[in-house]
């Protein structure tokens, strides 16, 4: 009997967007607006994210642009991002908010690339965790006598596989950031 690799599929691909978010979230010198992914503003009693109250663009190379539906937001989304210490220039104006990013010095440059690469070791670990429960289960299977010795190891290099692949993405993903904070 094969073993079901779904749900290890399922979580190896909620592994590795959670990779790609953390990811994404490391500023560059570079304006990105998925560094406001995380960012929560206070709207009408209730927290939401920005992406929810205002429109969000990239003005330049190193600004965004962020046009609230509701004009009267603005300085609670300029006050949120001022809050979030993300290392970026905050300022409203008559259009919005716009935000600045500052050139990155060559030690910041630095502490950011070994911060994605700490990134990426967190979310390995929990490949690793999601792995081993894989590997587990597979070999509780052959001891229930639901698989044979050999449909067992097909299963782990099938398993090895795929985590294989995943951290290949992983490196790729690394690489581009890497590249993207160095540029």
């Amino acid at each position: 009997m094969a073993y079901d690799f779904k749900p290890f599929d399922k979580k190896l691909k909620e592994i590795e967007e959670r990779g790609g978010r953390e990811l994404s979230g490391i500023r560059t010198g570079r304006a990105a607006p998925a560094i406001l992914d995380g960012v929560q503003v206070e709207s009408y009693g209730t927290r939401m994210p920005i992406s929810q109250v205002a429109n969000i663009s990239v003005e330049d190379a190193r600004t965004i642009r962020i046009v609230p539906w509701d004009a009267a937001q603005a300085k609670e989304i300029e006050k949120a991002i001022t809050l979030a210490n993300l290392g970026v220039a905050v300022g409203a104006d008559e259009r919005g908010v716009r935000v600045s990013f500052p050139e990155l010095t060559s030690e910041r440059r630095q502490a950011l690339a070994k911060l994605a690469k700490e990134k990426v070791e967190e979310v390995r670990a929990g490949l690793r965790v999601a792995r081993d429960e894989v590997w587990s289960d597979i070999q509780k299977q052959e001891k229930d006598k639901k698989m044979g010795e050999d449909d067992k190891f097909r299963a782990k290099d099938e398993m090895q596989k795929r985590v294989d692949a995943v951290n290949k993405n992983f490196d790729a993903m690394l690489e581009r950031k890497e590249k993207e904070i160095t540029q």
